[in-house]
């Protein structure tokens, strides 16, 4: 499973420990260990927002999308924040540099449902759970891994949804969701779930 430690302790621990300890496959902790630990201890975010970001900027590495969003090359592979400010300051820190299918990546922080479209990755956080059935709406049919951190995301037509156990950060896969926005997800990736569902109605079980 993709696992990361949200204890305490400060940034730069919590990145070298997840990348030695938690994650599942070898191409992933190296990854993780890209990224320098000096320069994220700068800013002090919670550890679930550190352990989440971690696993978002390493997601691109087992799914695929569709090349017609992104025909340019110079256009960003774009990592969109919706309710989460400090997540967006870690993607931000984590992403600079990184390059995901040839091109570089960006984090934005959408305001408009239009430009919601525009993402390739769309985090949801929790305080818009309330608002999650018509924001999944409006990205539905198009190529936007969406990923939540509420029980009930994966439910309500998300597509990957994290969950914590022990203080470590797992997820969840809806493959219906998967498939109706056109991305094809790797079985490694699939090994690292805790669980996957088919169908949004089988999520709530």
């Amino acid at each position: 499973m993709f696992v990361a430690s949200s204890g305490t302790s400060k940034l730069s621990e919590a990145t070298r420990h997840g990348a030695a300890t938690r994650v599942a496959l070898a191409c992933v902790a190296a990854a993780l260990l890209l990224f320098p630990s000096s320069t994220l201890a700068q800013s002090y975010v919670s550890a679930e927002a550190r352990s989440e970001a971690n696993a978002i900027v390493n997601f691109p590495n087992f799914i695929e999308w569709p090349l017609e969003p992104i025909a340019a090359p110079q256009t960003p592979f774009l990592l969109c924040v919706y309710g989460n400010s400090s997540l967006g300051t870690v993607l931000a820190v984590l992403t600079r540099g990184q390059r995901v299918q040839g091109r570089g990546m960006a984090v934005r922080w959408p305001r408009k449902d239009s430009e919601l479209r525009n993402c390739q990755i769309l985090f949801i956080g929790h305080s818009e759970q309330k608002h999650y059935a018509k924001i999944l709406a409006v990205v539905h049919g198009t190529p936007v891994l969406t990923i939540g951190e509420t029980a009930n995301f994966n439910e309500l037509g998300g597509i990957v949804e994290f969950a914590y156990e022990h203080d470590a950060l797992l997820f969840e896969v809806n493959l219906s969701a998967a498939r109706d926005a056109h991305l094809k997800i790797s079985s490694r990736f699939l090994s690292l779930a805790r669980r996957f569902v088919n169908t949004t109605a089988d999520a709530k079980n």
